[in-house]
C-alpha cells in the first residue's frame, strides 16, 4: 500500500465498540511497525482526521471525518433514506435488518434496525467491516461487482469465521453464479454461528453495485414460512431503496417493483 492508503487504513479500525485506540493497539491491529503507525497518526492528527483524547494518549476520530460524512450525506442521502426502509423491513419480517456500503475495497455496515417482536435477535454494529466471502451482503456485492474487484477480493486469504465459513475461492465463485440467477444471496453461519442471512445488492445511478440490504435471523426462527416471507419482503425493500436514492438496476438483475 502507498502512504495515503496506509494512513486511511488505520481509520478503519475505529468502530462503535472501539471509539478510542492507543498506539500499541493500532500497531497490533494493522501489523505495521510502531514508528510507521505513529508517523501516520501524527499526519492524520495534523489534518484533523484524528485527535487525542484529553488526559489520554489514545486516538479517536477527529472533526474532519464528521465534515466529510456530512458532505457525503448531503450529496447522497442514503443514510437518511435507508432508515425508513430498514425500519419497515424489520417490522415486516420481525428480524434484524442492515445496510452495508462499499468504501473503497471494504464493505462496511452503515445502519441497522431491530424488531421489538423478539427478545432474541441478531445484533449488529454500525461501521463493522463485513467480509465478502462470509456474509450474504458480501456475496450480493461480489455477484454484481466488476470482475477485477472480485478477483482481488478472492485473492486475499479467506478467513474462517465459523466452521461453516466457505474459504475456497472456487466454491465462492459458484455461489456468485447462484446469486446472479436469484438476485439474492444467502449465508447460513458463514460470519456468525447460528445466523441465517439474506441480502440483495443495492445499485447507484450508474447501475454499479454500491452495497447491500440484508435481513439476519437466528437459524432457529427460519421456518418454512419465513424462508419464503423474508426473501419476498427483502426484494421489495431493495427495489424501494434503489428507487429512493435514484439508483438503477443493471439489465441482468431481476426487475422488482418498489413499494
Amino acid at each position: 500500500m502507498g502512504t495515503v492508503s496506509k494512513a486511511l487504513s488505520l481509520l478503519t479500525y475505529f468502530n462503535h465498540g472501539r471509539t478510542e485506540i492507543g498506539l500499541s493497539d493500532l500497531t497490533r491491529l494493522s501489523g505495521m511497525n510502531k514508528a510507521t503507525v505513529f508517523r501516520l497518526m501524527t499526519e492524520l492528527q495534523d489534518c484533523g482526521f484524528v485527535e487525542q483524547a484529553e488526559g489520554d494518549r489514545s486516538y479517536r476520530l477527529g472533526p474532519q471525518v464528521l465534515r466529510l460524512a456530512a458532505l457525503r450525506e448531503a450529496s447522497v442521502p442514503i443514510l437518511s433514506v435507508s432508515r425508513r426502509v430498514l425500519r419497515d423491513l424489520s417490522d415486516e419480517t420481525g428480524e434484524t435488518t442492515h445496510l452495508s456500503l462499499l468504501q473503497g475495497t471494504q464493505l462496511s455496515s452503515l445502519s441497522h434496525a431491530y424488531s421489538p417482536r423478539h427478545a432474541t435477535k441478531v445484533m449488529m454494529e454500525d461501521a463493522e467491516v463485513l467480509t465478502y466471502h462470509g456474509t450474504s451482503s458480501g456475496l450480493a456485492v461480489l455477484a454484481y461487482a466488476e470482475p477485477a474487484f472480485v478477483e482481488t477480493a478472492l485473492a486475499q486469504p479467506l478467513e474462517a469465521h465459523t466452521p461453516a465459513t466457505i474459504t475456497d475461492p472456487e466454491t465462492v465463485r459458484s455461489q456468485l453464479d447462484e446469486v446472479r440467477r436469484d438476485g439474492m444471496a444467502q449465508s447460513i453461519g458463514g460470519f456468525e454461528a447460528d445466523v441465517h442471512s439474506h441480502a440483495v445488492p443495492i445499485f447507484g445511478p450508474d447501475r454499479q453495485v454500491i452495497g447491500a440490504l440484508a435481513v439476519a435471523a437466528p437459524v432457529s426462527r427460519m421456518s418454512e414460512q419465513q424462508k419464503l416471507h423474508i426473501p419476498a419482503a427483502l426484494r421489495r425493500a431493495g427495489a424501494t431503496l434503489i428507487h429512493r436514492i435514484g439508483g438503477s438496476v443493471p439489465a441482468n438483475y431481476p426487475q422488482i417493483e418498489p413499494t
